[in-house]
């Protein structure tokens, strides 16, 4: 068993503007503010996992998926999502649907991405059974 195999986990999201994106994360998707300080801004994702929105005063979002969810229904989020004002991100040549959505080759999951405003690439997926 490794060291960190129990532990919980804390994920980093960087951002030029703490203050600015905080109320994305809070108000759009909905997660609690655990606290904040001048260098970060720390949610709850559920299960003792954090999110730490953490200022990088010259941060350029990566192309990248920075963090995501695992949805039961994915259609469902994805209504949630644009009437939250938030569109799917279309990458031209993936063969998604015109709702945004991807379907894993294999079939086992469906996933769609989208950008936090200031660009940091976020995923929903949801896993067939």
């Amino acid at each position: 068993m490794g060291f960190v195999s129990n532990a919980p986990a804390i994920t980093f999201v960087l951002s030029k503007d703490v203050g600015a994106l905080k109320g994305f994360y809070a108000e759009v998707l909905g997660l609690p503010l655990l606290g904040e300080d001048p260098f970060a801004a720390t949610f709850d994702l559920g299960g003792g996992t954090t999110l730490r929105l953490t200022l990088v005063p010259d941060h350029v979002p990566g192309q990248h998926t920075a963090l995501g969810w695992r949805v039961d229904n994915l259609d469902a989020a994805i209504e949630a999502m644009k009437a939250a004002g938030v569109a799917p991100e279309i990458y031209p040549g993936l063969g998604q649907d015109d709702s945004g959505v991807w379907a894993s080759p294999d079939g086992s999951a469906r996933l769609v991405w989208f950008k936090d405003p200031e660009g940091n690439g976020l995923s929903l997926t949801e896993f067939i059974a």
